[in-house]
């Protein structure tokens, strides 16, 4: 059946008369294939297609999701919109994306992190080049795809040999969510796979190559919760698994990353499972149990949420013998699940500061350069020198300070002409620490994207998101970007 799209009026037309009553079913998908307005965190979708039933709609790892579709109005230029479809394949991991506007269609596709333009036609020759775009999109020949695929997997990874395919990290996002609009998320672990082993060869696996960075500095308010969250954003958009601990009792990375949606004590999630538990046994709530995702950036970041009741667990902490070396094995524990652990710390000397430097590999000193936060570095270097030593007790190297990182930094251009590069100057003179190369200045897009808030029912409840998702193209995205480069080449060795 042939169909005249242009002749649709409006965006609404478009979805409904071309997209949902012409196109899907052309293209072989029936109605419980595919969903309708649906929103991923900050993500909003006109249409997420699946090769196969997906009702009620749940993404996972292993969810057959194939094409994210996105229906413009006929007067709507397209241009603009191409470079947030690209987004949306590159962080959901959708191989195909449709956008038009009735008049033009046009299909792309990709591959690891590059999304390219693999077929472009006028709305009026859809009809006439349906076979083109079903070899493309058409729900057969995407379930042949993937079964393909996953052959080719199961294959590789019996004989233990290299994939051909470029490598893709699996997402959290497609590991632990439902959709927003049920009101919870469901945790998988299905991408954790134990190494498999052929029969007839004996292969060795890699030793684990989790980086663990602890960001600390005893003085509060110098941006140490905004770079945890953001910083350990940049990594996720870049493909790396990331967890993020909250070890500050003031819980300020747990609720900027979107796991407190409650607006009354008595509905409190978190105070059931949380660090404090983690910390208390040895035996019990390991990383996988406590861990929860957090939807403040897609995809998904698992974060270990800390609770107010930290602050009245520490004397009970410090009187066990084990509670410092806690971490450490419990972190040992999911060695293979995740590259980059981030842990926030509180700004104190206290038990909780000396578990996150001992557990870590790396520090990072965030620091606004004002005259409080620079003679609170000689208790910074203090408390490293301590924990130095402690380590060095049970075997484990010397803690590596990657530097101090200037956050909040003014936008004047005075300041960033004449007096920065005087306190920078100052931190390396006087307390003989390395500044990192990268700045994070004091923008107002930083500060609104953890103040956005969702409605559930009848309640406004928190919904930060991070920098990248609030405002991709800001400059404190880019900021965030420069530091997750740095910091990576830093750690790489």
């Amino acid at each position: 059946m042939d169909f005249n799209p242009e002749k649709c009026r409006n965006e609404t037309e478009v979805e409904s008369k071309f997209v949902v009553h012409y196109l899907l079913p052309a293209l072989g998908y029936p109605p419980d294939t595919w969903h309708q307005e649906v929103s991923l965190g900050s993500i909003r979708l006109d249409f997420l297609v699946f090769a196969v039933q997906n009702m009620p709609l749940t993404i996972r790892d292993n969810s057959p999701l194939v094409l994210v579709i996105e229906a413009k109005g006929p007067k709507q230029n397209l241009a603009p919109h191409v470079r947030k479809l690209r987004r949306y394949l590159t962080e959901l991991q959708v191989p195909y994306g449709l956008l038009t506007n009735g008049k033009d269609f046009r299909i792309f596709e990709r591959h690891g992190s590059e999304t390219h333009l693999v077929f472009r036609c006028r709305g009026l020759e859809v009809s006439q080049k349906l076979p083109q775009i079903k070899a493309l999109i058409g729900c057969e020949e995407m379930r042949l795809r993937q079964t393909a695929h996953f052959r080719l997997e199961q294959t590789q990874s019996v004989n233990c040999t290299p994939s051909p395919v470029p490598e893709v990290n699996p997402s959290p996002m497609l590991s632990v969510a439902k959709i927003e609009a049920q009101g919870e998320v469901q945790k998988s672990h299905a991408h954790r796979r134990s190494p498999q082993v052929s029969s007839s060869l004996i292969h060795l696996p890699e030793a684990p190559v989790m980086k663990t960075i602890a960001v600390y500095h005893n003085k509060g308010g110098v941006g140490k919760t905004t770079t945890v969250v953001n910083l350990a954003a940049a990594f996720r958009k870049r493909g790396k698994r990331v967890l993020i601990i909250d070890l500050d009792s003031q819980a300020n990375t747990t609720f900027a990353t979107g796991l407190m949606k409650f607006d009354d004590e008595a509905d409190d999630t978190i105070k059931d499972c949380n660090v404090v538990h983690l910390l208390s046994s040895e035996d019990f709530y390991p990383i996988r149990e406590v861990a929860r995702p957090a939807d403040y950036c897609i995809p998904f970041i698992d974060v270990v949420p800390a609770h107010i009741n930290l602050m009245a667990k520490e004397n009970d902490l410090g009187a066990l013998d084990q509670s410092r070396m806690v971490l450490i094995q419990k972190l040992a524990d999911v060695a293979n699940d995740y590259d980059i652990t981030i842990i926030d710390t509180p700004p104190a000397l206290s038990l909780y500061a000396r578990i996150a430097l001992i557990a870590a590999d790396y520090l990072i000193i965030p620091s606004d350069l004002k005259p409080f936060a620079n003679q609170g570095l000689n208790n910074v270097k203090g408390l490293v020198k301590d924990v130095n030593g402690f380590r060095k007790m049970f075997g484990r190297p010397a803690l590596q300070v990657l530097g101090v990182l200037a956050s909040k930094v003014s936008t004047n251009a005075k300041f960033r002409d004449w007096t920065l590069p005087r306190r920078i100057q100052v931190i390396e003179d006087r307390y003989g620490l390395r500044v990192l190369d990268s700045l994070i200045f004091e923008r107002e897009a930083l500060a609104k994207c953890s103040e956005s808030t969702m409605t559930v029912g009848q309640l406004e409840v928190p919904s930060p998101q991070s920098i990248f998702d609030f405002d991709p193209d800001s400059e404190s995205a880019q900021e965030f970007e420069r530091l997750a480069v740095e910091i990576e080449g830093k750690i790489r060795s």
